[in-house]
């Protein structure tokens, strides 16, 4: 595929661009990295350097790729963090244009809010802009528990609640939508679930929690399901290969003993995942 991915990027360590580049590129495919920032070093370090691109710079950068005239060989549009309105304008207007070129271009949002814990972390009026204007154009989202609980208006604890505010969600316009870090009443102790909900079912795989949080996996996430997705065309599949992926990635990164995702360390986990948990239907 070609994929145009319009998201942050950092020179050390891997989150947005800087985590779902390389990924995309190891499963073989074309990535168009447009970036939004380009910092020293992801937030979660509590200090950073470098710009924040404007927003009109970034449209720039995608009016240039227009001039190519090969805006209609993108296959799909990958987004992640968007700042504030003003750069999420960009994006869709950039999907606009690939699906203006190509009618069966997807656009993957990754509607990055917030998180068990630590509550809501962008910037006030970003949740709002995402759950009313963003997710609705998109094709594939890949919320965590917490986020699907905001754009549906509810509190889910069980399974069977998820499966109901996924629903709400895809009634808004997303039909595929990939639940990360869902934890319910149902769930085995230190285990945590992935759900993925599309026209055709429902699936869900469990995981083991491991001890460890770092930064960009939801960026790998989304980009691995997205590839995933679009090449096999069937949801079940894509869980099944996204989840082993990550679990891979987690476990060297773990074994590394490094805040940072091991991308290059577990690439062998990225390109040829193992069928290492069980995909069950749902629905």
């Amino acid at each position: 595929m070609q994929i145009l991915s319009i998201q942050s990027s950092v020179a050390y360590g891997h989150v947005g661009n800087s985590a779902a580049v390389f990924p995309l590129q190891r499963l073989g495919h074309e990535v168009w990295p447009v970036i939004t920032v380009h910092f020293s070093n992801h937030t979660g370090y509590g200090a950073w350097r470098g710009p924040l691109l404007a927003p009109n710079d970034v449209a720039e950068v995608i009016a240039g790729i227009g001039d190519r005239g090969v805006l209609g060989e993108v296959d799909a549009v990958l987004s992640g963090y968007q700042g504030d309105p003003a750069m999420g304008q960009v994006i869709l207007d950039a999907v606009a244009r690939v699906k203006a070129a190509n009618s069966d271009a997807v656009y993957c949002c990754d509607p990055v809010m917030g998180d068990v814990g630590r509550g809501m972390f962008v910037r006030p009026g970003i949740p709002e802009f995402l759950r009313d204007t963003v997710v609705p154009a998109a094709d594939v989202i890949t919320p965590n528990h917490f986020e699907l609980d905001f754009l549906a208006g509810t509190t889910t604890t069980t399974i069977d609640e998820v499966l109901a505010a996924v629903d709400v969600v895809r009634e808004g316009g997303p039909r595929d939508v990939l639940v990360t870090s869902v934890l319910h009443g149902d769930s085995a102790p230190d285990t945590l679930d992935v759900v993925a909900v599309s026209d055709a079912g429902a699936w869900a795989v469990t995981t083991p929690l491991l001890p460890i949080t770092p930064n960009g996996c939801g960026d790998v996430t989304a980009a691995l399901y997205l590839a995933h997705l679009r090449t096999t065309g069937s949801p079940e599949l894509a869980l099944g290969r996204t989840t082993s992926s990550v679990f891979g990635i987690l476990e060297a990164t773990l074994a590394a003993g490094t805040r940072e995702i091991q991308l290059v360390a577990a690439q062998d986990a990225i390109a040829d995942p193992a069928d290492r948990f069980p995909v069950r239907r749902l629905r």
